[in-house]
């Protein structure tokens, strides 16, 4: 029997992750004009710089994207994954120096008509490069040296991006990191102490950010994430010692800190079984949620608000729908390679998810990470979307013996 029978290419698309991803697109091109057509027209700007067509126009580049790179081999393309992965961090610390600054963060290079955050595609590329690392022997996998090298790859564009400051997309990379670790086989006893060593550290600075007086402390975050924090876990902002005039005044303070995560939770609750109806939501069209976030870091609230608890659903299933066929994809790939690619996508989208719709639900800190195919960022949709080609090409270059 000669190879050719022994080997096959599938060559079809897989209907249920883009059907998902399509969904996904659809509901946040409608909810993203909802939360910001009326702006953009009391702005007067033409039709062709809404908000909405910029996010429907990074649809159509991501797509382009993904499909090209389902015309070439994933093992091929890992092969430029160390080129990628350094180019990466040059343009993170480009950042620093040439980047522009927006609400008192430095997380964008502009090119004149495009801007663009770097900080998206050192995602990718940190998924290609450490599948690429960790795709070697078990055996070698055993060796300390390099499961630290395996952290080190991880932690170069996580200390970078939260220089920017960008907590919320600095976050994904450690649990994508660990989760792809623990799939290649890296001894779980390291992954443990890693783990329990950084949750006392973790501890330690919340200890330090949240409790220590001013003059002890040791970690230096930007006020408001220290006060997020505060707002997070419940501490009054209130000193000992206040004067009725610095108590009323903290109180402000708190309550302001606490606004966005506040009406967020109404614009969930507000929506009911069934929703107000598409652009008929209050919260945002009054201005409750900030004006600068409605379509980004809390498109979800606006969804739940026109839509309802069916509508909220119906995105939890879509991303549901993506998971369950990343972790297919990973169990049917041809090598390891294609395992961990395919683990640590739905890792990775699995993350933003979960942060961004806890952060909407005050299960976790409010942090600015992006809801997959669903927040406005043309950055983010495109690679959103090349994250969504990388599972087509495991799942179009699999083979069966």
């Amino acid at each position: 029997m000669n190879r050719e029978s022994l080997i096959r290419r599938d060559s079809g698309m897989d209907p249920l992750l883009w059907a998902a991803a399509f969904g996904l697109m659809l509901l946040g091109a409608a909810f993203i004009f909802s939360a910001t057509a009326d702006a953009d027209a009391a702005a007067h700007l033409p039709w062709w710089r809404y908000h909405a067509t910029a996010h429907a126009v990074a649809f159509a580049g991501g797509i382009a994207v993904a499909a090209a790179l389902c015309l070439v081999d994933y093992g091929r393309l890992a092969r430029w994954s160390l080129v990628a992965y350094w180019g990466s961090i040059v343009l993170l610390i480009a950042v620093f120096l040439i980047g522009v600054s927006r609400n008192g963060a430095k997380r964008w290079i502009d090119l004149g008509p495009l801007q663009f955050q770097p900080s998206e595609f050192a995602k990718i590329a940190f998924l290609f490069a450490l599948a690429n690392f960790l795709s070697r022997p078990a055996d070698e996998l055993r060796l300390p040296g390099n499961f630290i090298k395996a952290l080190l790859m991880a932690l170069v564009p996580f200390a970078l991006i939260l220089k920017e400051p960008d907590l919320g997309s600095s976050l994904v990379f450690m649990p994508t990191a660990l989760v792809m670790m623990l799939v290649a086989g890296v001894p779980r006893p390291l992954l443990g102490r890693f783990v329990g060593g950084a949750s006392i550290l973790a501890a330690l600075i919340l200890v330090d950010v949240l409790f220590a007086p001013p003059q002890w402390k040791f970690i230096k975050l930007e006020e408001y994430q220290r006060r997020r924090l505060l707002v997070y876990f419940g501490v009054d902002f209130v000193a000992r010692g206040s004067t009725p005039e610095e108590a009323r005044q903290a109180r402000l303070l708190q309550r302001d800190t606490a606004m966005n995560v506040d009406q967020a939770m109404i614009s969930i609750g507000s929506g009911g079984m069934t929703g107000r109806g598409w652009r008929q939501g209050t919260q945002h069209s009054l201005g409750f949620l900030p004006r600068l976030g409605a379509h980004n870091d809390f498109i979800f609230s606006v969804i739940s608000e026109e839509t309802g608890f069916i509508g909220s659903i119906t995105v939890l299933g879509l991303y549901g729908v993506v998971f369950f066929t990343g972790i297919r994809i990973a169990g049917e790939a041809r090598d390891r390679l294609g395992r961990l690619l395919a683990v640590g996508v739905t890792a990775l989208l699995f993350t933003h998810v979960f942060v961004n719709i806890g952060m909407n639900l005050r299960l976790m800190p409010v942090t600015g990470i992006p809801l997959p195919l669903l927040s406005a960022g043309g950055t983010s949709v495109l690679c959103s979307l090349v994250a969504i080609g990388i599972l087509q090409n495991i799942h179009l270059h699999r083979r069966h013996y």
